[in-house]
């Protein structure tokens, strides 16, 4: 077996410190990604300045990068157990939508670091929502408030985790779930309301259309009383004329038109 010649053995020591160097000194930065540099002999976290974008990067071996996501994420919060006004339990799912603030993610892991979704964004969550549930009752959960709820716990939550460099996009309330017993008397209650709705609706139909007849009786009651006092026995005589006269000139007619009677009308004799 041949010996290496004395210079290759520094060189392959050289080339495999140099691997490991550049190794350490490699960092690769994922899409909707940023990395958080710290410099050991530095300060600590970098937040004078922005933060490693998408890509390839060289630093120095002895730092380190923090990578993290600064896309939009879903939290699922199932079955979060709160008390309503009046101090029955009330089940409440809903999805959190969060995101790190991609300008300040350096201030964010120096301040809460890698795991704020479980230090800061879960206890503000079930914070609001035990705040804001306590103040309706199971009724307005259920049916008219569970809008306005979603809303107020959007904005408490907001305001406890935004000042932690963390954004908050949506808190979406998807179900809320009563005591069996106190559903299904809602449910009565609903039923019951919209009954009587539907009834004082028929009320109001069966008045309107009895008001409309009324209208419509009257007009033509007025309408006989001014016809019958135009209609003077000078006007039914000339009207009586004038059908008479047509009757005669008909081809088709077979009378004979003699005289008058005591109304000054022609007689008409015969209709064969």
């Amino acid at each position: 077996m041949e010996k290496l010649p004395k210079i290759g053995i520094p060189i392959i020591i050289i080339a495999i410190i140099l691997i490991i160097v550049l190794a350490k000194s490699a960092v690769t930065v994922g899409s909707g990604e940023r990395g958080v540099l710290y410099e050991t002999f530095g300060g600590g976290v970098v937040t004078d300045e922005p933060p490693l974008g998408e890509g390839f990067h060289i630093i120095a071996p002895w730092n380190k990068v923090f990578v993290y996501n600064i896309r939009q994420q879903e939290l699922s919060e199932k079955g979060m157990s709160v008390l309503s006004s009046n101090g029955l339990e009330i089940k409440l799912d809903a999805s959190i939508l969060y995101q790190a603030k991609a300008e300040t993610v350096a201030k964010l892991h120096q301040t809460r670091g890698e795991e704020y979704l479980q230090s800061v964004v879960v206890p503000a969550v079930r914070s609001a929502t035990r705040s804001v549930v306590g103040r309706y009752t199971p009724e307005q959960l259920y049916s008219t408030k569970r809008d306005a709820v979603q809303h107020e716990i959007f904005e408490e939550t907001k305001k406890i985790v935004e000042p932690q460099f963390i954004q908050l996009n949506a808190i979406l309330v998807r179900d809320v779930a009563l005591p069996a017993t106190i559903k299904q008397a809602i449910e009565r209650k609903l039923k019951q309301e919209q009954e009587s709705l539907e009834y004082e609706f028929r009320l109001v139909t069966a008045h309107k259309e009895a008001e409309r007849q009324i209208i419509e009786a009257k007009g033509k009651a007025d309408a006989n009383k001014i016809l019958s006092a135009s209609l003077t026995d000078k006007i039914l005589q000339d009207k009586g004329i004038e059908a008479t006269i047509k009757l005669a000139e008909s081809t088709n007619s077979k009378v004979v038109v003699i005289g008058s009677g005591d109304s000054g009308m022609p007689i008409i004799l015969g209709n064969q």
